[in-house]
């Protein structure tokens, strides 16, 4: 099967169908590139998606992914954007392997096309000449033999007259003879370019036409094999990308398995739990005494008759009289002034919303007031239950978080404790990074001015006794709510220190009971001081002499390093040894070649391989 001899005369729709074909192939590209755009715009759309829904930072939100239900919400959504980047590898592969390569494969098979076809109107052009040519000679041949009958005729004609003289006779038949010679020369000429004509034809038509007919059929194939390929590539990259979705989704099942209940239900108690003790039973009160009522052990009330009595708080302090005793109905009672506006203060209407935020009831400040009452004989939570409901009114939050319940008090404290000690400890390795680049500028006075990093080191120093004295208050608040708070496991206690502080100031005035006075303010009880201890940690110079440190990994030199200062080590390039200590941040590593072979160099010299087992090396990920 050849188009060469099966379609030797349908040069035009070759033409066609080739170009159709080309056609084909650009309305293929087109597919594909829309299929990529596709895909790039579905990836975006879900990693916006993902994006939309994350937890944003430092808010609220990002508390509530403490629960397993959320947290397996946000696999999800980090799922959903590996998911996305699977689409946008599909996009991408399809790009380069299918639309590019066939992009550049269209030109050239234009090129190609054009070249085949462009021979093929050049073998038709010259068959046409050379047929031009014979129907020219053989018009020319036809015209000479008509030229020569007539002369023919002529001679003969006046030749039978008698009348003519016998020199126009010689010139009739001497023109006779030179048409029947031209005619003669004719038909040679004819004869010629007839069988030059018939030998082209020949080789047009069974030899140039089905050799170009055959490159251009070989042409067609190669289109048609490489759409196929194509397609299949088309496949291939779908396919390819299955098994990591496939993966997002095992991932998806994963996390939803992992939602617990029960920790969801642990971690509400431990998110909301006030620490408070429920009230007890409300004793009656007999109205039947018409100038005073029934004094009961829990509850707020007090008899005006009995003057400037006191109740007496742990034992101890003498009991005075509560800012917020409830006033007593009777015409005969006398008023307490600061008791009645701060009755007036608890119903004001336009801070009734802040007690919404209490979930126990509509009547929430009823219920905070009846609280107050209840609480009377627990002496360890009723101030703080005071300044709980205080806090809500006013909306202010107190430094040691007092106007939050002891429970979710202990948690804040305890959160702020750790948040200072990574503080503390974080400026600590900076000093300590800062007086090592001293004593390497007072060994190599080339490197740098010692005299430079003064000003820093004692703005650190400052620093870091700012944050050891801001511990230490919110060590005292929290040791204060710990003393409070019910018997806990030792699991769930705070350990106390990180770092010790030489000679530190006694703290006095946060762990003391406090007691009312008639006015309403607050008088510390002396007796019931609380000190805080904690433990201590000795910095070491880090330059003196001390025991052979153990290795941490090894090193191997870039560039030779030729150590010529006091306390460094020359190494020669491609060399392995062993790191003792990393690079503090001052741009040099200790190594070791022997036992008594060691020292500094430049951590830029050196490529270094720590060893994750050992202790001391830090993982970089």
């Amino acid at each position: 099967m050849s188009w060469g001899t099966e379609l030797w005369d349908q040069f035009d729709n070759l033409e066609k169908h080739t170009q159709w074909g080309i056609d084909i192939l650009e309305k293929y590209i087109k597919f594909v590139k829309e299929r990529t755009e596709i895909e790039l715009s579905y990836a975006k759309q879900l990693r916006n998606l993902s994006k939309k829904y994350q937890p944003k930072k430092n808010s609220k939100e990002e508390e509530e992914y403490r629960y397993t239900a959320c947290k397996a919400f946000l696999s999800t959504l980090n799922e959903m954007n590996d998911y996305a980047g699977q689409h946008e590898v599909i996009s991408e592969n399809m790009t380069s392997q299918i639309t590019v390569e066939l992009a550049r494969y269209v030109q050239e098979l234009k090129q190609e096309r054009k070249s085949h076809f462009h021979d093929g109107r050049k073998a038709q052009q010259h068959i046409e000449t050379c047929w031009k040519q014979l129907e020219s000679s053989k018009r020319r041949f036809e015209r000479d033999c008509k030229e020569a009958d007539r002369a023919q005729q002529y001679f003969e004609k006046m030749d039978a007259d008698i009348n003519v003289t016998k020199a126009d006779v010689e010139k009739a038949r001497q023109q006779a003879q030179m048409r029947h010679q031209m005619a003669e020369d004719s038909k040679a000429d004819y004869s010629s370019i007839l069988q030059k004509f018939n030998h082209e034809q020949h080789d047009y038509y069974h030899t140039h036409i089905p050799n170009i007919f055959q490159k251009i059929q070989e042409m067609e194939e190669r289109r048609i094999v490489r759409i196929g390929e194509s397609v299949k590539t088309y496949a291939e990259l779908d396919r390819q990308v299955i098994p990591i979705i496939g993966k997002c989704l095992d991932g998806i099942v994963k996390a939803a398995e992992s939602i617990d209940p029960k920790n969801d239900s642990q971690l509400a108690i431990e998110a909301y739990k006030s620490g408070f003790e429920p009230p007890g039973d409300i004793e009656f009160e007999d109205y039947t005494q018409p100038m005073k009522r029934t004094v009961s052990d829990n509850s707020l009330s007090n008899s005006r008759g009995e003057g400037k009595s006191e109740l007496k708080f742990g034992g101890k302090s003498k009991g005075k009289l509560w800012p917020f005793i409830k006033k007593n109905k009777s015409p005969k009672q006398q008023k307490e002034p600061l008791s009645h506006r701060f009755n007036e203060f608890m119903t004001s209407k336009p801070k009734i919303h802040c007690f919404r935020s209490l979930k126990r009831g509509t009547q929430s400040l009823c219920f905070h007031k009846e609280l107050m009452k209840r609480t009377i004989g627990k002496p360890t939570y009723a101030f703080e239950a005071r300044d709980y409901v205080l806090s809500l009114k006013l909306g202010a939050t107190p430094e040691d978080f007092s106007n939050l319940p002891p429970e979710q008090r202990r948690k804040k404290l305890q959160q702020k404790v750790d948040e200072l000690n990574k503080e503390i400890q974080k400026e600590m390795d900076q000093r300590d990074a800062i007086t090592k680049m001293k004593d390497v500028y007072l060994k190599n006075p080339q490197m740098g001015d010692p005299a430079s990093l003064d000003h820093k080191l004692a703005e650190v120093s400052q620093n870091i006794e700012k944050l050891r004295l801001e511990a230490q208050k919110f060590e005292a608040w929290l040791a204060e709510v710990e003393g409070r708070l019910p018997a806990r496991s030792e699991q769930a206690r705070r350990h106390s220190g990180m770092y010790d502080v030489q000679n530190p100031p006694a703290v006095n005035n946060c762990a003391q009971d406090r007691e009312s006075s008639p006015d309403g303010s607050y008088t510390e009880d002396q007796s019931q001081e609380s000190e805080v201890k904690v433990l201590a940690t000795d910095f070491d110079d880090e330059f003196d002499d001390e025991e052979s440190l153990p290795a941490i990994g090894t090193c191997k030199a870039l560039y030779t390093f030729e150590g010529q200062n006091e306390g460094t080590i020359s190494v020669a390039e491609g060399e392995t040894l062993y790191v003792i200590e990393e690079d503090k941040g001052d741009g040099w590593t200790r190594i070791r070649r022997s036992e008594d072979e060691e020292g500094y160099v430049p951590t830029s010299y050196v490529e270094v391989y720590l060893d994750k087992n050992a202790k001391g090396a830090k993982t970089y990920i």
